[in-house]
Parts: structure tokens; sequence; C-alpha cells
């Protein structure tokens, strides 16, 4: 393996927003341009919460490997895939249940804190109890070197390791290495309400959004509400919800402009936000075009698709060979 293995995924849940090109996509983009990456769409993981209501999972997985291409993942470059494509994730998933813990599940702190969130779901079930030994066997299957998580998800990545450790220790062996974290600075990308932007909130701001939507989404946006009209002073850098946007789509140069025209009430906040709504445009056009040509050609989108699978189930057919040969002492068959 010439290059460091990178592995991640996305739960495909609905449609994507500018919090998941910024906190998420514009990293991973980053990092095909350096790592050997496997990117997969965690369908089967999107049923720990959605099990109720799964007919349009096919759907939304669709949609977001659309959007990864739009955005400009190169399936030249990283392996695109389907998690229930490749079964050799169920199969590892298996053996690695039959020796974690349920100390080690119950401990998650995601676990709690996603049952206090989701009140309104019944999340009292082995699989969701149990997802992150799927997301361990998702991640040592493809024998990844680095996971890019955020700080609050660094207990999912260590019970990965102490998994892999635990295989290793039992059966002797050094099949799976201990897998680290690649931690990047997500910035924060507020809802038009100021909250959060999530899909759950109603405050977001899809990449398919067309540019009448967002515009108008925009105009909407809460900015200071200490100013209540233009020849207020404002302070966009600590009241501001827009400028929060601001900071990710305009250069300092041009953020100072915009700061000073707003404390000395000379830029307004409709015409701020109209500056805001043409560099998002701006942005969004090109992911636009390219999504609009790829869903003209569907056979194409299958075939990336198609290769994307089957290069990944080629490193996890390997795998988990290897891993049952270390268990049984043969790979069985």
């Amino acid at each position: 393996m010439s290059q460091k293995r990178v592995l991640s995924g996305m739960r495909p849940t609905g449609p994507l927003h500018l919090g998941h090109l910024h906190g998420v996509l514009s990293n991973w983009l980053k990092l095909q341009q350096e790592y050997e990456c496997f990117y997969f769409v965690a369908d089967w993981h999107a049923l720990t919460t959605e099990y109720e209501n799964p007919r349009r999972i096919p759907e939304f997985s669709r949609e977001l490997l659309l959007e990864w291409l739009a955005v400009g993942l190169d399936p030249a470059r990283s392996t695109l895939f389907i998690q229930s494509a490749i079964k050799e994730h169920a199969e590892l998933y298996l053996l690695f249940a039959m020796f974690t813990p349920v100390s080690w599940l119950e401990r998650n702190p995601t676990y709690k804190d996603m049952i206090k969130e989701l009140k309104q779901k019944d999340l009292a079930t082995y699989g969701f109890l149990g997802y992150p030994v799927l997301q361990a066997a998702d991640i040592l299957i493809y024998k990844a070197h680095k996971v890019p998580v955020g700080v609050d998800q660094l207990p999912h990545l260590e019970l990965t390791r102490e998994i892999a450790r635990r295989f290793n220790f039992l059966y002797e062996t050094e099949v799976f290495p201990l897998p680290e974290p690649l931690l990047s600075d997500v910035p924060k990308v507020p809802g038009l309400d100021g909250r959060k932007m999530s899909k759950s909130y109603g405050n977001a701001i899809f990449l398919s959004d067309d540019e009448k939507t967002v515009r108008q989404k925009i105009s909407t946006m809460v900015t200071d509400v200490n100013r209540p009209r233009k020849s207020d002073p404002g302070d966009p850098e600590n009241r501001c919800v827009a400028f929060q946007l601001i900071k990710l789509y305009f250069p300092a140069e041009e953020q100072e402009e915009i700061i000073a025209g707003c404390k000395e009430a000379r830029l307004g906040c409709v015409e701020c936000k109209k500056k805001l709504a043409d560099k998002i445009v701006e942005a969004l056009r090109p992911l636009w075009e390219r999504r609009r040509k790829l869903k003209e050609k569907p056979s194409l989108f299958e075939e990336i698709m198609a290769s994307g699978n089957e290069k990944a189930r080629q490193v996890a057919r390997e795998t988990l060979d290897t891993a049952k040969e270390a268990l049984f002492g043969t790979r069985w068959f």
C-alpha cells in the first residue's frame, strides 16, 4: 500500500446542506489529493434510526452519491461505494460482535446523547446499541490508517481501536492496524435562525436548492437583532448570524469592508445579505452544473458506482479472508 488510506462515510437520511459542504466535504476534497480515500454511503447505519421508514434510503443514497460527485469528489482518486453492496462489512461486524463487551457499547457517550435527542424514536434496539461495532467493521475492513473525525467523535474511533486490539490479542495476529484520527477544524455553519444548520430544524440551505430558493432563504436569515434600522450602527462580529456565513465566503479584505460599513451604518442588512447570496450562488453554480450533467447521463453514474463498489469489495474480501484465517486457522470457504 503506497499511500496511507483514509475511510469515512455519511448516512443517507436526506439532502446535504452548506454545513455538510464546509464541515465534511471540503475536507474530503483535500484528503483525496494526499491519501488513498474510501468514502461510503452508510445505508445500513441509516437503518439504526430510520428502521420504521426505510423506503427512501435507496433514493437518498443515490442523491448522496450525486452530491459527492457534483462537489468534486473524483472516482479516479477516491473509491466511492455503498455500504450494503459490500456484504463483507456485515460478516466482519458479526465476527466482531461475538467478542465485543456490552459494557463498551453502553458507555458510548453518543449512544446516550442520541437517545435523549431523538426521544420521538424508539432506539432501544440491538442495532442501535451495536452500531459502533458495525462502524468498527467499516473502518477495519479497509485497514484504514486515518479516519477524519471531529473531537466529539473520538470515543467512537477509540472503540474501533479497542476492537482491533482485542481481535489481534485474542487470535495472536496483527491483522488490523490501529486507525488514527485526522482531526479537522470544522467551521461553525449557522442555519437561517442562528442554530446549527440542520434539516431537522428547517433552517438549512441545501446544495440542491436552486438559485431563487437560495436567495430567498438568505433574505430571511437573522442578522443583528439590535439593529432594526439601517441608520443604526451594527456589531456583525458579535451579534450577526449572517456574518458567520460571510466569513466562509468573503476574503479578509472584503470582510473588513463589510464590518466597517455595518458599524458605521453605511451598509444595510438587506444589501449585505444580497452580497452574501451572490457569493453563495457563485460558489454553488459549478456544483449545480456538474449535478445536471450527471443526471443527464445515468449510465455514467451507474458505471462509476459499479466500479467503486467493485474496488471496495476486492479490498474487503481480502481483509475478511485474512481475519477468518486468523480465527479458524483456515479461510474456511
